[in-house]
Formats: structure tokens, C-alpha cells, sequence
């Protein structure tokens, strides 16, 4: 099963009647052939994106395949017809059937290659493959070959034998690869980050504390909690062959520039990052950046301001691996009903934010 193909299959469990419920309300599309809704009282069988009437809650149960709601005595709809494939099916297959072909190879596939794999005019291809993953194909066939490339080296695998074993033509084409993706260089990554210097440092702040860590290329971690012991912990969780270095005077005047931040948030920060991520994390964290302060996005906002509405759950996923928290503020994205999501630091820090960006933007 290709990555993406094990990220759609991941989206929706029938079995999670209320996580359904949402989707049929929505009309989602990108539940299209993830499960199917039975209606008691009709004794008919649909698709979540069925232009049907939407039926009361307690007269509706949910299936995972046709079979299953015909087995259950439901019979299918003359409207949507959900024992046939729909277009959204179609095209995820096509994608899927791509993915798979761009995980399965060592070179990457041209786009004329891949088009042809899913049945597309290239240009067809593109549009859709983009709409569904978020990213483009050539995109994704690089996030491919940058985790093919750090599995190998976390296995211990020599950098030279990693680079041509993940598909790069060139060792000087996976540096340059590296640097963007896996956050330090191949060799540090092989072992373990062993040699990645971080300095950091912690601060009690209006949100409890705050740990500051920072490599030569700028912070690659900000996070608060209730005691700076715990923070560092986590540090040394997510860094953990790194040489870790306690420099509280050396990263003084950025503590200094948070906690005034913090205190009132009315402008910016502009301080250097180190995070690394995927092709769409990037996307997503760029778009979370060009929120302004007192404002809000949905997570359907940013997916549709990437051009890709169905990856809702993604950019949410983004949101979750943010490890740099104010200078990417994943705060500012809620649910589509204004309500606060989940938030790695706490719903309540969260909304402290946001009042305070508010009371800011009000004076």
C-alpha cells in the first residue's frame, strides 16, 4: 500500500459512527467510498455525498463496503447509485496507483509515465493528483526518495550507499535534498543526530514556561509547559543524540523578544527557523505564517487556500507536527465552527493566545 493510499485509509472508520456522521453532514467528498450510510426507515443504502434528503441520525447505520449495507438489508439508491464507482473513487485510485509506482522505483517516474499508470492526460493527471495529495507529483516522488533516504541512513546504511539506494542520481542532488527535508546533514542523520549541536533554554512566561532550542541555522523547537524540567525532557526526546548545550545568556535577547511577544502580541516575530518537514507540511506552516495576529483560519480555509479542499485532515496533521509554536502559529487555524481544535501545548494556552492577539489588535 503506498503512503498516500495508507493516509486515505486512515481517514475514515465506519465503525466511528459520529467521525461518519460529520462527513455525511458535510457531504465530504473525500469520504466517497470510505463508507456508506443505510437510512431504517427507507430501507436504502447511499453514499456520503448522496444529494438525498439527509435523514434524522437514529433512523441512519453505517457500512464499509456496499456488500455490507446490502447484507445488512439495504438496498441501493437509484440517486447516487453507491455500488458503482463515482468519479472521486476513480481519481483516488488513479492517484493511488501512482503513488505506488512512485514508491515502488528507485528513479523517478516522468509525469507522461505516471499519467499513463492512472489512465490521465498528463495535464488532467496533475490537476487531480495535486487536488487529492496536496502536493505535486514530482513533489511527492522527492518527499518519497528524502524518507526512503532517512530510513536507510536511521538503519545505519553508509551515506553513499543510502544516496543511490534511495533513488538520487547524485550524492551531491541528496545533500542538497537533505538540507531541505531531513533537518541536518546525512551523516548526522545516520547517527542519530549525533554531532547536530542544540543550544537551548528555558523562561518562565505569561503561559507557564517556555524552552527555546536553537541549532546554527536558527530555533528549531519552542514549546511551553508547566515545568522546565519536563521541557527539557521532551527536548532531549526529540533530539536525542544531539549535543545538547544550556545557554540561557547566549539566547537571552530572543527569550527577552518572546516574552514581550507573549506579553503583547501586536506585531510579528521575526526570528530564524531550523524546521524541516514534508512538501505539504511546508505548504501548510508557509500558509499558517501569513495569518495575521487576532485572526483565524479553519483547517478548510488553509486547505483551500493550498487548492487542495480535500486534505483537510492533512493540514490538520501539519498543524499537529508543528514543533515551533508562535513563530508558526498553528494556534490561529480552528475547527470550520470557530470552535478550538487540538493544540499540542494545551487548548488553554491556545486560548490565551488568541485573546491576547485579540486584545492586541483591539487597542
Amino acid at each position: 500500500m503506498s503512503h498516500f493510499a495508507s493516509q486515505v485509509m486512515q481517514a475514515f472508520d465506519p465503525t466511528d459512527s459520529a467521525d461518519c456522521w460529520a462527513a455525511l453532514l458535510a457531504r465530504d467528498p473525500a469520504a466517497d467510498g470510505r463508507f456508506y450510510y443505510g437510512v431504517r426507515t427507507t430501507g436504502v443504502y447511499c453514499r456520503p455525498t448522496c444529494r438525498a434528503r439527509l435523514p434524522r441520525q437514529e433512523n441512519v447505520s453505517f457500512h464499509a463496503t456496499p456488500a455490507d449495507a446490502e447484507a445488512a438489508g439495504f438496498r441501493p439508491c437509484k440517486r447516487c447509485h453507491p455500488q458503482d464507482a463515482s468519479p472521486n473513487e476513480r481519481h483516488r485510485r488513479a492517484v493511488e496507483r501512482a503513488c505506488a509506482l512512485i514508491e515502488g522505483q528507485d528513479r523517478a517516474p516522468s509525469l507522461a509515465e505516471l499519467a499513463d499508470a492512472a489512465g490521465l492526460s498528463r495535464y488532467h493527471f496533475h490537476r487531480i493528483f495535486t487536488h487529492l495529495t496536496g502536493t505535486t507529483p514530482a513533489a511527492y516522488a522527492r518527499t518519497t526518495r528524502l524518507r526512503r533516504f532517512g530510513a536507510r541512513l536511521d538503519a545505519g546504511t553508509n551515506v553513499t550507499e543510502a544516496v543511490y539506494a534511495a533513488g538520487f542520481g547524485a550524492a551531491s542532488r541528496a545533500y542538497t535534498a537533505a538540507a531541505q527535508g531531513l533537518g541536518m546533514t546525512p551523516g548526522a542523520r545516520r547517527r542519530g543526530a549525533a554531532g547536530e549541536s542544540i543550544r537551548y533554554a528555558t523562561a518562565p512566561c505569561v503561559l507557564g514556561w517556555m524552552v527555546l532550542a536553537t541549532t546554527a541555522r536558527g530555533i528549531c523547537a519552542l514549546a511551553f509547559g508547566d515545568a522546565p524540567e519536563a521541557l527539557v525532557a521532551g527536548l532531549r526526546h526529540d533530539f536525542p543524540h544531539a549535543e545538547l548545550a544550556k545557554d540561557e545568556a547566549g539566547l537571552g535577547a530572543w527569550i527577552t523578544a518572546l516574552a514581550a511577544h507573549l506579553q503583547s502580541p501586536a506585531s510579528a516575530l521575526d526570528l530564524p527557523l531550523d524546521v524541516q518537514g514534508t512538501a505539504f507540511q511546508t505548504r501548510v506552516w508557509e500558509a499558517l505564517r501569513r495569518i495575521p495576529p487576532g485572526r483565524t483560519r479553519s483547517y478548510s480555509d488553509i486547505a483551500a487556500a493550498l487548492e487542495a479542499p480535500r486534505s483537510v485532515r492533512a493540514v490538520a496533521r501539519a498543524c499537529a507536527s508543528n514543533q515551533v509554536a508562535l513563530l508558526i502559529p498553528c494556534h490561529r487555524v480552528v475547527r470550520g465552527n470557530g470552535a478550538l481544535a487540538g493544540y499540542r501545548w494545551g487548548i488553554a494556552r491556545k486560548k490565551a493566545l488568541l485573546d491576547a492577539e485579540s486584545r492586541a489588535t483591539d487597542e
